[in-house]
């Protein structure tokens, strides 16, 4: 015959084996990113021209990078890469409720070839990879 004792504490050892196979809870997104593209400039703090081949001539190419919503004061990260060399890296603040940001890179005959930038988070995760070529 079971005592009241040994009723009560096996349920109780079901329930904390339960508790501890529970799913861990998914960090707060601190931001959204809702839009990032590689372009020619930035006017009126949007893209222009945006595209995957820029020439060589244009002497710049821009990462724009917007969020919404932005829940807290943040960091993001566009890291440029160079034929899978890392060239640079800028850090760039977000702040609520919505941003937008930008960084870029000056070219010269020598930057001809594939590139990219990783758009990620104060955590360093990826967000996105935007892939462009540098051409004559």
């Amino acid at each position: 015959m079971l005592s009241l004792n040994k009723i009560i504490f096996i349920p109780v050892l079901w329930i904390l084996a339960c508790l501890t196979c529970a799913p861990a809870v998914a960090e707060p997104v601190k931001a959204k990113l809702t839009q990032s593209v590689m372009c020619e400039a930035i006017e009126n703090f949007q893209p222009v021209n945006p595209a995957v081949v820029f020439s060589i001539s244009q002497g710049e190419v821009f990462c724009y990078t917007g969020f919404d919503p932005v829940y807290e004061k943040t960091h993001i990260f566009h890291k440029w890469y160079k034929m899978d060399k890392l060239i640079f890296t800028m850090k760039l603040t977000l702040t609520p409720p919505k941003w937008a940001s930008f960084s870029r890179v000056q070219i010269r005959e020598a930057d001809k070839g594939p590139w990219r930038v990783e758009i990620r988070d104060a955590d360093n995760k990826l967000l996105r990879t935007l892939r462009f070529s540098m051409a004559d």
